[in-house]
């Protein structure tokens, strides 16, 4: 049993740059869908909504969702998300908010949110990342 890595449709090639978007990894119970960090970049790494970090985290939602239908998974599926935020933007909660409802409605991931000081790129203002996602096979 070893590890699958998937190149989502939508999401840029990172291999080339050491790491996966998306890691499937057979266990004894099904598959364990991993995740990297998602971003506000489209498929040519251009940032979709500069200096708006509600559009910026719509975006990365999405991307998240492009991720996990490459390995047959949904958001539906995600237990709980971790949103590194930058320091910055930290009381920008009405905005996280809005975004947050708007792809989960009434059914949200619990999710943690951190403030830091930087992101891979100096225009993100969010990144998203998922817990593991478990499918049965």
């Amino acid at each position: 049993m070893s590890r699958s890595l998937h190149v989502p449709a939508g999401l840029f090639d990172s291999c080339k740059f050491g790491f996966a978007q998306v890691a499937v990894v057979p266990t004894p119970l099904g598959r364990a869908i991993h995740v990297s960090g998602q971003v506000a970049w489209d498929a040519d790494r251009n940032i979709v909504g500069p200096g708006d970090i509600g559009r910026q985290l719509e975006q990365s939602l999405d991307n998240l969702a492009a991720a996990l239908a490459s390995a047959g998974a949904t958001l539906d599926q995600v237990g709980s998300l971790r949103l590194y935020i930058r320091q910055s933007h930290m009381k920008e909660g009405k905005a996280i908010s809005a975004a947050l409802k708007a792809k989960f409605g009434d059914n949200p991931p619990c999710s943690t949110w951190i403030g830091v000081t930087s992101l891979a790129d100096e225009d993100f203002l969010i990144e998203v990342e998922p817990s593991v996602v478990f499918l049965t096979t």
